[in-house]
C-alpha cells in the first residue's frame, strides 16, 4: 500500500506562523527589529543557519522535522523568556557589521551607527580628528564601526560596567582591532585620558516614569545602561558639565538621547546644538562643540 508523503513546511510558512504567535503573545521590539514578521524570520532563519539578509532566495527551503522541532524550541523559548532576539542568538547587527553580545550589555541599538556610516558626522571632523571615545561603550559596537569607518584615528572605549567591557572585549578580538581601540573602566569621564577630537555617546537616558513602563524585553538588559533618573538627564548633566576638559579645541561630541528631547531642552534651554538626521528623525541624536559647552550658563 503506498503511503502519501507528508508535505515539509517551508521557512516562509514556519517564519508566518511564529509572527502570528508572536503578535498573540504580545511581544515588544526595537533590539534590531520592529514587528513580529521581521523577529520571527531573524529567529528561524538564524537557527537553520540561513542568511539573514536574503530571505527571498531561503523562502521556499522545506524544513525537516529534526529542523521544525529546533526551531519551534527557539521561538517558544522567544515567548517564554521575553528575552530580546540578540540574546537567545548571541548576535547582532549594526550597519552590516556583526556584534557578540549577551546579557552583559544593553543589545546594540545606536542611532549613532547611521550617522558613522553615512557620513553625516563627518562635517565637523578633520585631518586633526585623531582620538576617539566611546563613551558608555556596552558592547563596544560604536568603537568598532568608528575604527572601521576611519581607519586614522584610535578610539577609547569606556564604560562604568565591567561585565559590559568583558563583551566588548570579544567585539574588539573579533574584528582584530585590539591595536586601535583601548578599554578603559570609568565611571563617565572620570577616569578616561584625552583629551579626544570626538567623543560618542549613548548614555542611560530613560526618564523614571518610562522606565517603569518598559516592556519585559527591555527588563531582560542591565538597569544601568538605561535608567537616566527622574527627568533621564542625570548621566548627561555630569557629562556635558566635564566634557571640554577632556575635549581638544574642535572637538565634538555626538549624543544620543532617544526620545528624551523635550526633557533634554528643559535641562540645558540655552545650549546651541545641532539635531542630526537618523531614520528615526531629527530628535533622537544631537552634536554638541566644546565651543558650544564652555559657553552653556
Amino acid at each position: 500500500m503506498n503511503q502519501v508523503a507528508t508535505k515539509l513546511p517551508t521557512v516562509i510558512e514556519l517564519i508566518e506562523a511564529g509572527a502570528k504567535e508572536f503578535d498573540a503573545a504580545g511581544l515588544a521590539y526595537g533590539h534590531g527589529t520592529g514587528t513580529p514578521f521581521d523577529e520571527a524570520a531573524w529567529l528561524v532563519l538564524w537557527q537553520l543557519g540561513l542568511p539573514l539578509d536574503d530571505l527571498d532566495t531561503a523562502a521556499d527551503r522545506p524544513v525537516n522535522p529534526q529542523e521544525q522541532v529546533q526551531v519551534a524550541a527557539l521561538l517558544r523559548q522567544r515567548i517564554t523568556t521575553r528575552k530580546p532576539a540578540a540574546y537567545l542568538t548571541r548576535e547582532a547587527w549594526l550597519q552590516g557589521v556583526p556584534f557578540y553580545v549577551d546579557e552583559r550589555a544593553i543589545v546594540p541599538r545606536s542611532f549613532i551607527a547611521e550617522l558613522i556610516a553615512d557620513g553625516t558626522i563627518d562635517a565637523w571632523l578633520g585631518e586633526y580628528t585623531k582620538r576617539v571615545l566611546d563613551l558608555c561603550t556596552g558592547n563596544g559596537s560604536l568603537a568598532v564601526l568608528a575604527a572601521l569607518t576611519w581607519p586614522e584615528v584610535t578610539v577609547d572605549a569606556a564604560d562604568l560596567s565591567a561585565e559590559a567591557l568583558e563583551v566588548a572585549r570579544i567585539n574588539v578580538d573579533k574584528h582584530a582591532l585590539h591595536d586601535r581601540i583601548t578599554l578603559l573602566p570609568s565611571d563617565g569621564l572620570a577616569s578616561v585620558r584625552g583629551p579626544y577630537d570626538l567623543i560618542l555617546c549613548n548614555p542611560p537616558y530613560v526618564n523614571a516614569q518610562s522606565m517603569a513602563a518598559l516592556p519585559a524585553e527591555y527588563r531582560a538588559e542591565p538597569e544601568l545602561a538605561l535608567a537616566g533618573g527622574s527627568d533621564g538627564m542625570d548621566f548627561i548633566r555630569r557629562l556635558l558639565r566635564d566634557a571640554p576638559t577632556k575635549m581638544s579645541e574642535h572637538a565634538v561630541l555626538v549624543l544620543e538621547i532617544g526620545n528624551e528631547r523635550e526633557h533634554f531642552e528643559a535641562a540645558f534651554p540655552r545650549l546651541e546644538v545641532a539635531w542630526l538626521q537618523t531614520s528615526a528623525g531629527e530628535d533622537q541624536v544631537l552634536l554638541v562643540t566644546r565651543e558650544a559647552l564652555l559657553k552653556k550658563p
